[in-house]
């Protein structure tokens, strides 16, 4: 039996977005044949990718009215992304060019679960040039909800933007997810990273990692539990192939995975946050949020790319209805 409870996430009323999600948004480039090494392809299949890309993606698959807040550059692989977006029918009022020497990143992904690499170039990244305007602030305030990456968070003059957006929505009544999206390679130190999780950590109504990004935030994760449900937070923790736990307060969801055959190690986690957003905003029962989530991130893993692999609803339901979630989901 699902366990529904509003928590403080109850929606009081219908907002023309479900979401608008802030984070990069650049070009994939898969080695072909499928399986092979960087080194050894033929050729490459191209695929819009970044963090913020693919959750906008992930809830557009699934019915949702989304923007995506990101930057690119005034240059044919920027105008590639914008097109893959708007295909994807993301609405694309809040993304802003550059016209400087800022690119859009790319990244280079090994469709392989063994030994896979991926190589990211992200110097100068246009993703981190976006500027808090009246456009956005208007847009906030007819959100549900603001989806906030940490990759928003590694530079200074992004970083300001970012929190600036996340203070209004807050503010404001829309609910802010940050994805802490932890990356090593993105920061000075540790320390340094913590400081600033934490100052966007107040600005969160949810958060979202797994154990090494919230250990990075709070290096002891039963007192962030504590200190989130103190404060009305709900805390997600991805526990990989051991499922996810959702925490608020006292009350605690531990839930499994819909196991497939995985072709490749990533993207799974973009899926699992867009799906559990949407589900819950329809549905407002967290155990139905996380396991359509869960379906969703099993489901990427099991084909090539990103964005390109996130399912429809149908797709989810399927999965859920000849798979069974092991182990069985608990509320303690």
């Amino acid at each position: 039996m699902s366990k529904s409870k509003p928590l403080n996430m109850h929606y009081s009323e219908k907002r023309y977005y479900d979401a608008l999600v802030v984070g990069r948004a650049g070009l994939d480039l898969y080695p072909q044949p499928a399986g092979s090494k960087t080194r050894d392809a033929e050729y490459f299949a191209s695929d819009v990718g970044g963090s913020g890309a693919n959750i906008a993606i992930a809830m557009r698959r699934v019915g949702g009215k989304v923007g995506l807040i990101s930057a690119i550059s005034d240059d044919p692989v920027g105008e590639f992304v914008r097109k893959r977006l708007d295909l994807e029918g993301v609405e694309l009022q809040f993304m802003q060019t550059t016209f400087g020497d800022e690119r859009t990143s790319l990244a280079i992904a090994e469709v392989r679960q063994e030994d896979c690499e991926v190589v990211i170039y992200r110097n100068n990244p246009a993703d981190l040039r976006v500027v808090f305007d009246d456009n956005i602030s208007l847009a906030i305030d007819q959100s549900s909800n603001l989806v906030v990456t940490g990759t928003s968070l590694i530079e200074a003059d992004s970083r300001k933007q970012t929190l600036k957006m996340m203070a209004h929505a807050y503010k404001n009544k829309c609910k802010v997810w940050l994805d802490l999206d932890y990356r090593k390679w993105n920061w000075p130190d540790q320390e340094t990273t913590r400081l600033v999780y934490q100052e966007a950590a107040l600005l969160a109504n949810v958060l979202v990692g797994n154990e090494e990004e919230f250990k990075i935030l709070q290096e002891d994760i039963n007192l962030q539990i504590s200190q989130s449900g103190s404060k009305n937070q709900l805390m997600i923790l991805k526990r990989g192939k051991d499922g996810c736990s959702l925490f608020f307060g006292e009350d605690r969801l531990d839930t499994g995975i819909y196991s497939l055959p995985a072709l490749k190690p990533y993207g799974s986690g973009d899926a699992f946050l867009g799906n559990v957003i949407m589900n819950y905003m329809s549905s407002e029962d967290w155990q139905l949020a996380i396991e359509a989530g869960s379906a969703a991130a099993a489901l990427v893993v099991s084909k090539q790319g990103c964005s390109s692999a996130m399912p429809k609803i149908e797709e989810i339901e399927l999965l859920q209805k000849n798979t069974t979630i092991k182990p069985k989901t608990i509320w303690s």
